[in-house]
């Protein structure tokens, strides 16, 4: 083959100019996007980057409740959630969710002073002496501090992949169900506590301060009404 002929066939393999310039637009695009997302020129803006826009709606004063609770002492809890979703007939790697979840919570102790009776309270006529009987301190619910709360990881089967595909409730299911179990957890664990003991005792420690510097110098206070 002469120089002629060469020249001839690779001018025929050469692309038409009408693909060759969109190419090499792509080309040049794509190394300007992928420099500009590893931060290789760093006086370009990264194209990928995201931005949070919040369009929620104003918040909305429900009720207001009227409280006569003194909370007198806080637990401060952490579990660890590992729910298994299995299921009867499949595999896991099929069908079936396993989260680990890491749940903080807190637990308040109460008394409730807004149920003192009648005769809970009793002063001197010299308002000297003073005698108050308060009812027994109580747990509130368990409260989950959703910042210090995360899922730490979760395996899905195959099935449950693909649905996530087509739909976010599932996964939003899931969370919602370790966040509960979670509360139930703390709930129940603050029983075991000396929360409610605790509490019993630093109300007696307020009254009886609060008592002595309104001028009572004789001051009882009983848990028990």
């Amino acid at each position: 083959m002469d120089g002629a002929t060469a020249a001839a066939t690779t001018r025929g393999r050469r692309l038409p100019w009408y693909l060759s310039i969109p190419i090499t637009f792509a080309a040049i695009l794509a190394l300007f996007l992928a420099a500009a997302r590893f931060d290789l020129l760093p006086g370009l803006p990264n194209p990928f980057a995201t931005k949070d826009v919040d369009r929620s709606q104003p918040v909305v004063l429900k009720s207001i409740q009227n409280m006569s609770r003194y909370t007198a002492a806080t637990g401060n809890f952490q579990v660890v959630i590992d729910l298994d979703q299995e299921a009867k007939f499949l595999p896991s790697a099929l069908l079936g969710t396993r989260s680990l979840y890491v749940g903080a919570g807190s637990v308040g102790a109460y008394v409730d002073l807004g149920k003192l009776g009648a005769d809970a309270v009793k002063v001197s006529e010299d308002r000297r002496t003073a005698t108050i009987v308060v009812p027994h301190a109580q747990l509130a619910d368990a409260a989950l501090d959703v910042k210090r709360s995360y899922m730490f990881s979760q395996q899905r089967g195959l099935f449950d992949r693909i649905g996530d595909f087509f739909s976010s409730d599932g996964s939003a299911d899931d969370q919602h169900k370790v966040e509960l179990l979670a509360v139930d957890k703390i709930q129940a664990a603050a029983k075991d506590t000396a929360l409610t003991s605790t509490a019993e005792t630093n109300t007696v420690a307020m009254l009886q301060g609060l008592l002595r510097s309104l001028g009572f110098t004789d001051v009882t206070v009983t848990v028990g009404g």
